[in-house]
């Protein structure tokens, strides 16, 4: 136990970075996979927030608990950049993008978070025998997910509206840098 418990941190670590390929892959952009990982801290946040409110310590069964608040955490992410990475295809300016994915994707966001919250509710007041090792994972998973669905609601569709803008703002400065050394009379 001693010696795996300094792997912890490594063990979050590798599972970020493994998301983070997967979605650089999936949108072939390194810029929109760090958007969609800026939802996992404040779930990781609500977790450890909701641990210490319970009393309960990030033993074993809470870190395991984060580990799986990683990937439904970007979930939600994932399903509103999705949509407004959709909607910039179409040619949508990037705030009105953001927009039209947060408004689309809001009802099944919340209704998935809720039945997963609702569903580890059990896991987080169980009682009897095990009942600690279920209620560690529980309480992270449910309070993780309360601040990671908040988040992505809110700050994800801002956040895309920046990095897009950003993204295209600095596409602009290259391609004028491009031109003006090509150029060597502008």
């Amino acid at each position: 136990e001693i010696k795996a418990g300094n792997l912890a941190p490594f063990v979050f670590a590798l599972a970020l970075i493994a998301v983070f390929l997967f979605l650089a892959a999936q949108y072939e952009s390194w810029t929109l996979p760090m958007l969609i990982l800026m939802a996992v801290p404040p779930g990781i946040l609500g977790a450890l927030g909701y641990l210490m409110i319970r009393g309960y310590p990030l033993d074993v069964y809470g870190q395991i608990g984060l580990v799986m608040l990683i990937g439904l955490a970007a979930k939600n992410a994932i399903l509103i950049v999705e949509f407004a990475v959709m909607s910039r295809e179409e040619g949508k300016s990037p705030a009105a993008a953001a927009f039209e994915a947060a408004k689309l994707r809001f009802r099944p966001i919340v209704m998935t978070s809720l039945a997963f919250i609702l569903g580890c509710v059990p896991l987080a007041l169980a009682t009897g025998a095990s009942a600690n090792s279920r209620n560690a994972i529980g309480t992270a998973v449910v309070g993780g997910m309360l601040a990671a669905t908040f988040f992505a609601i809110l700050f994800v569709p801002l956040f895309y509206d920046l990095v897009e803008r950003g993204s295209a703002r600095a596409g602009r400065l290259l391609n004028k840098r491009k031109d003006d050394e090509g150029n060597p009379h502008a």
